[in-house]
């Protein structure tokens, strides 16, 4: 079976991002012929070179359209549309594809994915990472009625269109369900994480990087992730610094980069060696620092459509035995309470996320049994391996027809 897929940003694990399809694509190429429609925007972010910039199997078809997240919403448009328009021309290309699966964000990268099935005559899977355009559109980035309308609609379209359905949490399965499209043709498969690269987050590797780093006696709150706009990161830079007011023996460390560096360099300027801006890691390596952590922070801002999102740091904390503490109120919420692996604090507040962080760093034996429990759902529930398995089903069975 021949699978063309349709994504904007490819990523490896060499790079400072989630690597969801490097390995999805991995496993799937072990059984199918592959050709992956993108751009090289995340090749200069390569941090290593431990990994083929594809997976072994996989056809290459790169466009260099430049794009990176500080670019304005104007300048963001031209590049969804320059990928969308050079995708279904190189679409129409490639050998007759038997399936096509395209993969949003952005909305255009699935738009083109469709109209290149539709040509085929073949069927076409669509992946829902975030909810577009309601993302973009409660962060402002979409200014008039007519454009949002025009969005909303499309959006609509592409479901009906698809053959299936793959949503990246179950409260964006619950959203698309409200829209009119049938459950039958909705599956959820979690964002998940990498246990393989997990595993290298060996003890000794863990111990070696807790002394170059000088923290020993330390205990340790990690960031992991974008600064963006919707990561609300002033309560969470505000939380930083409370708490290591309190308690000359907590560490907060940023690991990441993007909108809101120059605050986290502030803080950090301002409480030396107690708040680190650490920078971004290759994929490969951000286990050991999740590792080294009592306890890692998932936050975005009160908004509905950031709480049915799926983050990766929440599934990578988890997967080597670090709790979490969450902000959001929607599916996350509900999934550390009730397996018991983490804690919720609400968005916005600096004072109540720097008390709870008080609260469960005062709780050694507190921490190591959700730690543990959060290692055995990752183990479980988690797995990229098992999800690709997943994902191929999907698209075989939309094949057939």
């Amino acid at each position: 079976m021949h699978i063309a897929v349709f994504s904007q940003y490819h990523t490896s694990p060499d790079c400072p991002a989630t690597s969801r399809h490097y390995t999805l694509l991995t496993e799937i190429a072990r059984h199918h012929r592959v050709t992956l429609l993108t751009t090289p925007a995340w090749r200069s972010q390569q941090l290593t070179h431990d990994f083929a910039w594809v997976p072994p199997g996989v056809e290459l078809r790169e466009a260099t359209i430049p794009y990176e997240n500080k670019m304005g919403p104007a300048r963001r448009a031209l590049a969804f549309a320059q990928y969308a328009a050079w995708a279904w021309r190189a679409g129409r290309r490639i050998a007759r594809p038997d399936v096509v699966w395209g993969i949003s964000t952005p909305l255009t990268a699935a738009w083109a994915a469709a109209r290149v099935a539709r040509s085929w005559r073949v069927p076409w899977v669509f992946e829902v990472q975030d909810l577009w355009p309601s993302f973009p559109v409660a962060m402002g980035a979409v200014p008039t009625a007519l454009a949002r309308q025009q969005l909303f609609a499309l959006e609509k379209r592409l479901y009906e269109s698809a053959a299936h359905i793959v949503p990246l949490s179950p409260d964006m399965s619950h959203y698309v369900a409200q829209l009119g499209i049938a459950p039958s043709k909705i599956t959820t498969l979690l964002n998940g994480t990498d246990l393989n690269l997990a595993a290298r987050a060996t003890p000794l590797a863990v111990a070696e990087l807790r002394r170059t780093q000088a923290l020993a006696g330390q205990r340790v709150v990690l960031y992991a992730g974008t600064f963006g706009r919707a990561n609300d990161m002033p309560t969470v830079v505000a939380a930083a610094e409370a708490l290591v007011a309190a308690d000359p023996a907590v560490t907060f460390l940023f690991l990441g980069h993007g909108y809101y560096e120059p605050l986290v360099a502030a803080a950090a300027a301002r409480w030396p060696r107690r708040i680190r801006l650490v920078g971004g890691q290759p994929r490969h390596a951000v286990f050991s620092w999740f590792a080294l952590a009592e306890v890692a922070v998932v936050s975005f801002l009160d908004m509905p459509v950031l709480d049915t999102n799926s983050p990766a740091k929440l599934y990578d904390a988890l997967a080597v035995g670090t709790p979490v503490l969450v902000t959001n109120k929607g599916w996350t919420k509900t999934l550390v309470e009730q397996h018991r692996c983490g804690w919720y604090t609400p968005a916005g507040d600096a004072a109540a996320l720097a008390a709870q962080l008080q609260a469960v760093l005062a709780d050694p034996a507190g921490l190591r049994a959700a730690g543990e429990r959060g290692r055995e759902l990752a183990q479980t529930e988690f797995d990229r391996v098992a999800i690709a398995g997943q994902m191929q089903a999907i698209l075989e069975r939309a094949a057939r027809g």
